[in-house]
C-alpha cells in the first residue's frame, strides 16, 4: 500500500521536481481537503525568513492537486490564477498548507489555501483557480 496520500488518491499523480526540491510532504489528499507541509529551512530568502515564492509554490501545488482529484480520472487541472497574501514570516520548523474548495464545477475549480506556521498562525492565504480539461496524450 502506498504511503503517499496523493498517489494513493490517484496513482498517476505525484509531487513534481519543484515540490521535491522544496521538501513538500503530502499528509492528506482528497478533492474536499488537501494538506501538505514544507520545511522552512532550505526555503528561505536573504534575511533567513521563509521565501514568499516558496509559500506561493506550496499553495499552488496543494490547490492544483485538489483540483486534479476533483476533475477525476482521465482529466487534469491547469492553473489559471494564483493570488497570495503574505501575513507573517516564519524562521524555522514547518509550514502547513490546507486547501479547501470554494467552487468545484465541471470546467473550473477554485480552492482557498491557508498556510500556517507550527503555532497555527497565518503565514499566507491564497486562492488557486484551475481550468479542468480532458488529458491529452503528449
Amino acid at each position: 500500500m502506498d504511503r503517499n496520500p496523493l498517489t494513493a488518491a490517484r496513482a498517476d499523480l505525484s509531487p513534481g521536481d519543484l515540490d521535491r526540491k522544496l521538501g513538500v510532504e503530502v499528509l492528506e489528499a482528497s478533492a474536499s481537503r488537501l494538506v501538505a507541509r514544507m520545511p522552512v529551512a532550505t526555503n528561505t530568502q536573504s534575511y533567513g525568513l521563509l521565501h514568499g515564492g516558496a509559500s506561493a509554490a506550496l499553495a499552488e501545488a496543494v490547490g492544483s492537486w485538489a483540483a486534479v482529484l476533483h476533475a477525476g480520472p482521465g482529466r487534469t487541472a491547469v492553473g489559471v490564477e494564483l493570488n497570495v497574501t503574505h501575513h507573517r514570516s516564519a524562521r524555522d520548523g514547518h509550514v502547513t498548507a490546507v486547501a479547501t474548495p470554494l467552487h468545484r464545477g465541471r470546467t473550473m475549480a477554485t480552492y482557498a489555501v491557508a498556510v500556517n506556521d507550527e503555532e497555527g498562525r497565518a503565514v499566507c492565504s491564497a486562492r488557486m483557480t484551475c481550468y479542468l480539461r480532458d488529458e491529452t496524450g503528449s
